[in-house]
């Protein structure tokens, strides 16, 4: 078996060769990238890999972006960090996913799962993936959050940005209140519009309208202002740069 895997956590990637290497001793770990932009490249110049275990945030991106700019022929098992909507229909199909932390037991499922599938459930995996893709950008109007004594609902145009710190996740407001919301920044960037809102760094998820400037930042990073305070200073990475640029692009048109 022939494995390729796509992660940008090292001790995430490391974790999961260790699973592999006990759980398949036979497999051939062909190589393990961290980008979007590798990962396009690795496909278009490698012969297809048995099975492919995707991390669905990269550095640079949603690895779904992979699938835009390349043609997959090879099954794919999708890791994770949350658990939500699109995700529960890979639990009976072709495709599969694995939830962070990864865990051997489910590593071994994933597999057996993969080994029992016909020739047609792994050719037919392309439109699972594209029904993934439109599941997990499901855009919510407005959240219903906790604020003081009662239940409000917030719409997405009255978000400026979301923040997360010490495991707790924040929607601020035009309006200076601060919001307690139940979602991870990783589920909160599916529900939010992809057009109006980008995830800058791990900390947070800026909304355009926000946006006043970008500075250059040390190290060919970018430092986003928002017209609205906030907790500490917004620091787009290196490798996000170009995917930033051209998501700003795109509100102006």
């Amino acid at each position: 078996m022939r494995l390729l895997i796509i992660e940008d956590e090292t001790a995430a990637a490391k974790n999961l060769c260790s699973i592999l290497q006990s759980v398949t001793p036979d497999a051939q770990i062909l190589d393990t990238i961290d980008t979007v932009v590798d990962s396009v490249e690795w496909f278009k110049s490698n012969p297809a890999p048995d099975l492919v275990f995707m991390d669905i945030h990269l550095s640079d991106g949603e690895s779904f972006k992979i699938f835009e700019k390349v043609a997959i022929t090879s099954p794919v098992i999708f890791t994770t960090a949350y658990d939500q909507y699109a995700l529960k229909a890979f639990q009976t199909n072709g495709i599969d996913y694995l939830l962070k932390p990864i865990q051997e037991a489910e590593v071994r499922r994933a597999v057996e799962k993969w080994r029992l599938l016909t020739g047609a459930d792994r050719s037919n995996y392309k439109q699972k993936v594209d029904n993934m893709v439109a599941e997990q950008h499901d855009e919510r109007q407005s959240f219903l959050v906790r604020f003081r004594d009662k239940l409000i609902p917030v719409a997405q145009s009255d978000i400026a940005y979301c923040y997360t710190c010490e495991e707790r996740v924040y929607a601020y407001g035009y309006n200076g209140e601060r919001y307690p919301m139940e979602y991870t920044l990783e589920a909160l960037q599916g529900m939010l519009s992809p057009r109006k809102f980008y995830r800058a760094n791990r900390q947070f998820i800026i909304s355009r309208d926000a946006v006043v400037d970008v500075s250059v930042w040390f190290g060919s990073r970018l430092s986003v202002n928002l017209s609205v305070d906030i907790p500490e200073k917004i620091i787009v990475p290196k490798a996000r740069v170009p995917e930033f640029k051209q998501w700003l692009k795109i509100g102006q048109e």
